[in-house]
């Protein structure tokens, strides 16, 4: 009780914005592995402080959320290290925040926190867009000035570190840079985008494909957050390489790597790293539905990847690939010790690798005999041409 007492008053005595530094902070350790000592108490304490209704919380989070909330389609939950090109880390947003309000532009922040404060219970939507918007194109023109030079960068690193310990918040601040840039590009994309893409097929490839070409013609920096819009209305997310295999000479990686759209490879492999993390935490929680559930995603990811790539294994891509899989091995191979050899367990059954399964064998089969037919006809294609 006297502990508890003592942390109480320890957390009421920092202000909100280091508060919810500290619930970042925490769970960023927490998603990488690292487990502190008491510190469970403390999640619980500020978590719901700020993670009420599952989004930033904070008595001065108003103009905070309002300056953010063209990114809230990029924000990730998941570690730092793991936000791939078209994700930011929301542990990011306080930080880069603090840093905003005290060393970037402390006046203009003032004054713009004051303005929104006041409209904020008049609930005046579109005047609240207005402001932030115009002190969002002030961050953008600052930001460019800052880190347009090495000594520029550099400074803002360091000035950074003072707000948080995660090395990832200089490069979500570049990105940050890139997608508000870019706010109004991304919102027209995203309106034309359909709803709900249950099959990535060569029609919806069709529609979309066009849609990034316009926007990367004007803004290259945001195909990423173009690609992550693309991939939250997808029902399997590991179809979000068929931008870039559709748009390369062949299935070889070599020419995959070579489209616009080769970071959607990437991002793949980025999303498996996330369900490693997230294999673990249910490991560790017990949680044997939900890991059941990750380790059949996780194993249809690898899957796909190696079948739809040729060459894939002898590519970077393929590296990484190995490497992340090993770590899943290594996860479910520590969980499966835990029971007697004699015990049959669940992740230890082929039945998760659905691709082994007939229909698996079947589907395969099918996507190969495809391939052969749209191979013969390009070459024919080809031929007739330099004829």
């Amino acid at each position: 009780m006297i502990q508890t007492d003592r942390l109480s008053e320890f957390l009421q005595e920092l202000t909100p914005l280091s508060r919810s530094c500290l619930l970042g902070e925490l769970e960023r350790l927490e998603l990488c592995g690292i487990d502190i000592p008491g510190s469970s108490d403390i999640l619980a304490k500020l978590r719901a402080e700020f993670r009420k209704d599952g989004s930033l919380q904070s008595r001065a989070g108003s103009p905070l959320r309002h300056f953010f909330m063209p990114l809230e389609s990029f924000l990730t939950d998941s570690a730092p290290e793991h936000a791939n090109p078209g994700r930011i880390s929301r542990s990011s947003l306080v930080p880069v925040w603090e840093w905003i309000c005290r060393d970037l532009l402390p006046t203009m922040a003032r004054d713009y926190s004051k303005a929104v404060g006041d409209l904020d219970a008049t609930h005046n939507s579109k005047e609240l867009l207005k402001i932030a918007s115009a002190f969002q194109t002030k961050i953008v023109k600052v930001l460019e000035n800052s880190l347009g030079s090495s000594d520029g960068a550099e400074l803002a690193r360091a000035k950074l570190a003072q707000y948080t310990a995660a090395r990832t918040a200089f490069d979500d601040v570049v990105k940050m840079l890139h997608a508000l840039r870019a706010r109004d590009a991304l919102e027209k994309f995203n309106a034309k985008l359909p709803e709900r893409i249950s099959k990535f097929d060569n029609g919806q490839v069709a529609r979309i494909a066009p849609l990034l070409d316009s926007l990367r013609k004007a803004n290259a920096d945001a195909v990423p957050f173009a690609l992550t819009l693309v991939a939250k209305r997808l029902k399997t997310s590991w179809q979000l390489i068929r931008l870039a295999t559709k748009a390369a000479a062949s299935k070889n990686a070599e020419d995959i790597a070579i489209t616009p759209y080769a970071i959607a490879v990437t991002m793949a492999l980025d999303q498996l790293d996330d369900k490693r993390t997230a294999l673990r935490i249910a490991f560790k929680h017990n949680r044997v539905l939900v890991a059941k559930d990750l380790l059949t995603e996780i194993y249809d990811t690898e899957y796909a990847l190696q079948v739809r790539i040729d060459q894939f294994e002898q590519s970077n891509w393929g590296l990484r690939l190995r490497q992340i899989m090993d770590g899943i091995a290594a996860l479910v191979e520590a969980e499966v010790s835990r029971f007697p050899e004699e015990v049959g367990h669940i992740f230890a059954s082929r039945r998760l690798r659905t691709h082994q399964s007939l229909s698996g064998r079947l589907t395969y089969l099918a996507w190969r005999g495809r391939d052969v037919v749209q191979e013969g006809a390009a070459f024919c294609r080809k031929m007739i041409g330099q004829t």
